[in-house]
């Protein structure tokens, strides 16, 4: 995938891309990814090797896609976009983070609709998922600038959660 923003590029996850993403994971951008991140290193390459073989399936029916998002003029890695299949709702969500040092620009927003939009339009996802914990009030933001409206608010209890907090939940539909 090779998607263009005003100041990003989306991109396919590659081999070299396991550094700054090691980086990240030590400032603690994908604990609500992957929880505990300390050993990180230990995984990050089989994680990347594996998102290489699920984005030539190119299914978002599937566990994840993941990609890159670099700034586009320095070429910078500053966070990741994705598909995510929410198997208790069977129903196709996105992921994001964005590294500490980048956050509070809209990169995470910018990426989010770029990536929307391109499954929205091919035809292959009619409807995508988000939820975000409500004391989450930048991740809330970010969902509702990428265009995702609320839908529903729960207590719900996410891959990494220890347990059950209240949640919002979003939805962006195919128009």
């Amino acid at each position: 995938m090779n998607l263009e923003t005003q100041r990003l590029l989306v991109r396919s996850i590659q081999l070299s891309d396991e550094k700054p993403f090691i980086e990240m994971a030590s400032d603690g951008s994908l604990t609500e990814i992957f929880g505990d991140c300390s050993e990180c290193g230990k995984w990050m390459g089989d994680f990347i090797k594996e998102a290489i073989q699920l984005d030539s399936e190119n299914n978002p029916d599937r566990e994840y896609l993941a990609y890159v998002i670099e700034e586009k003029d320095s070429r910078t890695v500053v966070g990741s976009v994705g598909t995510s299949f929410y198997e208790d709702f069977q129903k196709i969500g996105v992921t994001y983070f964005i590294g500490a040092k980048f956050r509070g620009r809209g990169y995470a927003a910018e990426a989010l609709r770029a990536l929307v939009e391109y499954f929205l339009t091919s035809g292959r996802v009619s409807l995508f998922m988000a939820t975000a914990r409500t004391d989450n009030i930048a991740s809330c933001k970010t969902l509702e600038k990428a265009g995702f409206h609320v839908t529903d608010t729960r207590l719900y209890q996410d891959l990494y959660d220890e347990r059950e907090t209240l949640s919002h939940f979003y939805e962006i539909v195919k128009s």
